[in-house]
């Protein structure tokens, strides 16, 4: 069944949002024009004063849009690329709310279940609400349980939200024994998410989540023909950090690589701090062993970019190394991934992240046995 708003011309809440916006910005101008000729008549009041002084940049009509705005905006970490700032507000006033565009919409509610272990399921998520949980689990593992430093907005919804998740699909990993009974009817917990972005939805709005660490313009492009997915914000709640739930959660990710017909999957995982130095064996362990093909490398942008070689490859110790590493990068190390050149410091999350690509592939044979050519150990 298709969703109905979207055959609904007459009520498009996103688009009110574009036109209310463009009507502040327009009111802002005029405001702005008028405080200008205010500061030039007190200057000239005022003969004490320099009058070809420059004016403050909130003065400016091009400028006050943004200085007026800004400050009420969720701020993604990093600006999405390329973006003009007002299709940015209206991106993160959709995250804030957890609307989608039309293009990260699931195609129907029956492919939503994705799959079923026990009393835990798998699946899309469909409404604004859906999002918002996801984004509320995000922010009790990110900020209240890990180091990731909350702007204002961000402590106020405690959510962790940006303008990405307005073009993302957001895959859920509920406990239907757990949750709470709302208005009569019980909704289960979500105790999993993964963010999913396609390179066709990337390219319409400005690009991927990735490009603010990691330059993967020349890896794409020397794949023209294959479909890519970046893979984000991956966590599970502390309870459920176990094989059954993790499990479950690639056993989505599969699914759904396999009904879009993705060839590679690339994205950020992180290391926990800040330092790294500190963090010299597993980095080193990586850039030794895992380092990506020249064809499939894509390296840190230069501004951010952090050596990964900070050890001899006779000084390290794999099995130390593998005890310091995430187990997430252990398990994508484990598919067959790669990892990209160099890292970088994300200093809100308080992690060091490094580029993780992998292409489907190389992915090992016995994993795709393991969950089905065609994702059916855990089919519904």
């Amino acid at each position: 069944m298709k969703r109905s708003e979207q055959s609904d011309p007459g009520f498009n809440l996103p688009a009110l949002f574009g036109r209310g916006i463009d009507v502040a910005r327009d009111l802002a101008k005029d405001l702005a024009k008028d405080l200008a000729k205010d500061w030039t008549r007190d200057l000239a009041r005022h003969p004490g004063h320099n009058t070809a002084a420059p004016r403050p940049a909130f003065l400016e009509p091009d400028a006050a849009f943004p200085a007026l705005f800004d400050k009420f905006a969720p701020r993604p970490v990093p600006a999405k690329p390329g973006l003009p700032t007002p299709q940015k507000l209206v991106a993160d006033l959709r995250a804030y709310s957890g609307i989608r565009h039309k293009d990260a919409l699931p195609p129907d509610d029956d492919g939503l279940v994705l799959g079923r272990l026990g009393a835990l399921e798998v699946r899309l998520a469909r409404t604004a609400r859906d999002v918002r949980r996801a984004q509320r689990l995000r922010y009790k593992v990110f900020y209240e349980e890990m180091s990731a430093v909350p702007d204002a907005g961000t402590r106020l919804a405690r959510r962790d939200m940006d303008s990405f998740d307005s073009i993302c699909e957001h895959l859920l990993v509920l406990d239907h024994e757990a949750g709470k009974v709302v208005l009569g009817r019980h909704k289960p917990k979500v105790v999993g998410t993964y963010r999913l972005l396609r390179q066709e939805v990337a390219r319409r709005h400005g690009g991927f989540y990735t490009q603010g660490e990691f330059d993967v313009n020349g890896v794409i492009a020397a794949h023209p023909n294959l479909k890519f997915l970046e893979l984000g914000r991956s966590c599970v709640l502390k309870p459920y950090r176990n094989k059954r739930t993790v499990e479950l959660l690639w056993h989505g990710v599969w699914t759904y690589i396999l009904r879009n017909k993705i060839d590679a999957m690339f994205g950020c995982a992180s290391l926990e701090g800040t330092n790294p130095d500190a963090l010299a064996l597993p980095l080193s362990f990586l850039h030794h062993n895992a380092l990506a093909p020249e064809e499939w490398r894509a390296r840190a942008v230069e501004s951010r970019y952090v050596a990964m070689d900070r050890m001899a490859r006779t000084e390290i110790s794999p099995k130390a190394a593998l005890q310091a590493l995430p187990p997430l990068i252990k398990g994508y190390l484990r598919l067959g991934g790669f990892v990209g050149d160099g890292a970088v410091v994300d200093h809100q999350f308080g992690t060091t992240d490094v580029l993780i690509i992998l292409p489907v592939s190389v992915i090992s044979p016995r994993y795709v046995e393991h969950f089905g050519p065609t994702a059916n150990r855990h089919a519904i």
